[in-house]
């Protein structure tokens, strides 16, 4: 009997130590995280990126581990769904463009004239809107978490400055791939003309296409102010991303981890927006001073976008189908 109660006495203590370990380990696991992206890390972007991976190291006390993998070192923005339903990556931020194969509301994003400024923009983001789209991508097995800024679009042209919509006529413009922009170009007067982004410089070099629209990162960092007489900021467009991770990765976290991985991608988000803002400035300021080619600037005043935004305003009931014409009119309505 003795012998029995050592026993019994043995294994109780086992089975609090093992008890206590596993609590242990528990509290201790780690999640590791592959963050990939397509641009380099110094820009705003890449530079968020890298400021999620610390903060939430530190929010977390180093329980989410997050490697970032810039320039598409890992996987590039067209494979970047299939690696994440996988989950061989657990986060990424493609471009709207991207996710339009696989929810058209994002076409929105492409609607020209929509936004009136940054402000309005990121009400829309951050509101009504903004979370309708995100819950499109998330039936899709991918859960979207927060919006980061690439910039507005301006115009850029070798023949007759772009000032006026009639000023674009006949003009063969580069764009992506959207049924959006065709329109936009289309009622312009312009020839639209759907080329890879690298082929922009040479295709505009060259007088394969005579015009294009980019945001002043491109404008700049692609060099396209060499081989373009003239840009408008026009402010017409929008290019941004939706940062995302993987359905499979999210489920494993408990509510805690998610809280402070939300509030790191909070905290990144309004970072990326404040250096995204501050390199368009300085953008402006190179464009001005570094162009040797003296390519023209020209900044549209109030009455010359009031012409702007009655022509496209016009077309806007050809995207009722495609976007929707209730999130068309509740961004309309947005103050």
């Amino acid at each position: 009997m003795k012998k029995i109660a050592i026993l019994a006495l043995i294994s109780a203590v086992t089975l609090v130590f093992l008890g206590c370990s596993d609590d242990k380990s528990k509290t201790q696991e780690t999640y590791k995280v592959k963050f990939a992206h397509v641009v380099s890390a110094n820009t705003p972007k890449g530079q968020a990126a890298d400021f999620f991976a610390k903060r939430v190291d530190e929010l977390s006390g180093g329980k989410i581990k997050v490697e970032v993998f810039p320039s598409a070192q890992l996987v590039d923005d067209d494979k970047v769904f299939q690696e994440l339903t996988r989950n061989n990556v657990q986060m990424a931020a493609p471009s709207f463009s991207k996710f339009t194969p696989i929810a058209k509301e994002f076409n929105i994003w492409d609607i020209p004239f929509l936004f009136r400024d940054t402000e309005h923009l990121h009400k829309v983001m951050d509101g009504e809107v903004g979370q309708i789209l995100k819950d499109v991508i998330s039936k899709r097995g991918i859960v979207a978490l927060d919006y980061w800024d690439a910039g507005f679009k301006q115009f850029s042209t070798n023949k007759k400055p772009i000032i006026l919509p009639e000023d674009a006529k006949g003009q063969k413009m580069r764009i992506m791939s959207s049924k959006v922009l065709e329109e936009q170009t289309k009622a312009i007067g312009a020839i639209p003309q759907v080329l890879p982004f690298s082929e922009v410089y040479s295709a505009l070099s060259t007088g394969v296409v005579d015009a294009a629209e980019n945001p002043l990162s491109n404008l700049y960092n692609s060099k396209f102010y060499e081989v373009q007489s003239s840009i408008t900021l026009s402010n017409h467009g929008y290019l941004g991303y939706l940062v995302v991770v993987s359905d499979g990765f999210w489920k494993q976290l408990p509510d805690e981890i998610k809280d402070i991985f939300k509030q790191a991608l909070h905290e990144a988000t309004e970072f990326e927006r404040l250096e995204s803002e501050k390199e368009e400035k300085i953008l402006l300021e190179k464009l001005k001073k570094d162009d040797a080619t003296k390519t023209q600037i020209y900044t549209l005043e109030d009455k010359q976008i009031a012409i702007w935004k009655e022509t496209m305003q016009a077309i806007y009931p050809k995207f009722y189908d495609l976007v929707g014409q209730d999130l068309i009119e509740k961004v309309l309505e947005v103050k």
